[in-house]
């Protein structure tokens, strides 16, 4: 089979996953954000809702009495209204400070520090209804629908299971004064609302599970776009391989025009290749006019074998020159004494071919 049929089995890159999240295709439950907070307010009502109904009370008291209401005037009475809302708005402070704090702090679990202002920009193809109803069919929108639906039912069955057990007590409640129903009917949505909480939050975990997979799924890529990819960040690789072919071909022109001209090759024996060349009247010191390694190394000793250029195993010297000097520089001092030895025997050397040459 082809392998680039367009089957999606690779694993998105690094960019892609940034232009999705650029896009807002994250994995996010907003069932898990609603269960965290349905629950964290269920905490704070329970932590700072005496004082809320201490002063929502305090409230009705000061605006319902009839001293009030028949003895002061319409100034007076805005004055009382407001020395009698700014306890209540106290005393929500902390509520709806915690809610607020819990919302964000649940994004940033889920998503991270991250600002995508594409989402509000509107999207007029969005708001076609008939659309709308024929992604209610397809793929992931109808796996939403059948959770959403099945979360509905489970949601209904959790709440009656709540005051299954109560229905008594409610019927009861014409014969209790207002304070008694009150808190009956505070203990009834308090248990309902916990109960659902509970159960959003456990169906907003699977539904979170499930987002994750789903956006990993989608985000996966075919071998073809991550060629193309690769192409569009470094380039054809077609023309990087032929870019690398004409800098081989140019470094081999360079070695079979520099190597003959050198005094002597240093060899490691056969990993590392370093030529040196020195010409007393216009150097300082002798200079590196070619060097390489592995298979260059070999095209090195070639040419220096096809010129007659005198090939010396120095194993540390090779290898020092060649990680420590590049090519067209003169060798540091601390060199200047083993090269100046080989540059004698060297001497001495080509000195004696060519008296026997001539002999």
């Amino acid at each position: 089979m082809s392998e680039d049929n367009g089957d999606k089995t690779e694993a998105p890159t690094a960019k892609r996953r940034t232009e999705a999240r650029e896009q807002g295709n994250i994995a996010r439950s907003q069932d898990l954000t609603a269960a965290v907070l349905l629950l964290g307010f269920l905490f704070l009502m329970q932590s700072y809702g005496h004082g809320l109904v201490a002063a929502l009370k305090r409230l009705m008291t000061t605006l319902l009495s009839g001293d009030v209401l028949g003895s002061v005037s319409t100034g007076q009475l805005r004055q009382l209204s407001t020395d009698a809302i700014i306890p209540v708005a106290k005393a929500m402070a902390p509520i709806l400070a915690g809610a607020m704090l819990l919302a964000v702090l649940i994004n940033i679990v889920q998503v991270g520090f991250h600002l995508n202002t594409k989402r509000l920009m509107p999207n007029l193809a969005a708001a076609n209804p008939l659309k709308g109803l024929g992604r209610l069919t397809k793929g992931p929108q109808f796996v939403q629908l059948a959770m959403n639906t099945a979360k509905m039912l489970l949601m209904g069955f959790v709440a009656y299971s709540a005051v299954h057990g109560r229905i008594g007590e409610i019927i009861s409640t014409q014969q209790l004064d207002f304070l008694q129903c009150f808190a009956l009917g505070a203990q009834l949505v308090y248990s309902i609302s916990l109960r659902v909480g509970l159960l959003l939050l456990v169906l907003a975990i699977i539904d979170y599970v499930y987002q994750r997979f789903r956006v990993e799924k989608e985000l996966k890529m075919t071998k073809q776009q991550i060629r193309d990819e690769m192409r569009n960040m470094d380039g054809d690789p077609k023309i990087k391989q032929r870019r690398r072919q004409m800098a081989y071909q140019m470094l081999q022109q360079k070695i079979k025009k520099d190597v003959p001209t050198a005094d002597v090759v240093v060899t490691n024996p056969t990993e590392y290749a370093v030529a040196l060349k020195y010409d007393a009247a216009s150097m300082t010191s002798p200079r590196v006019v070619a060097k390489g390694r592995g298979y260059i190394a070999q095209q090195i000793r070639e040419v220096a074998i096809a010129h007659g250029v005198p090939i010396l195993e120095r194993k540390p010297l090779a290898r020092a020159l060649y990680k420590l000097v590049n090519i067209g520089q003169e060798v540091p001092e601390q060199f200047y004494g083993a090269i100046a030895e080989i540059l004698a025997y060297v001497y001495e050397l080509t000195g004696r071919s060519r008296r026997k040459q001539s002999a």
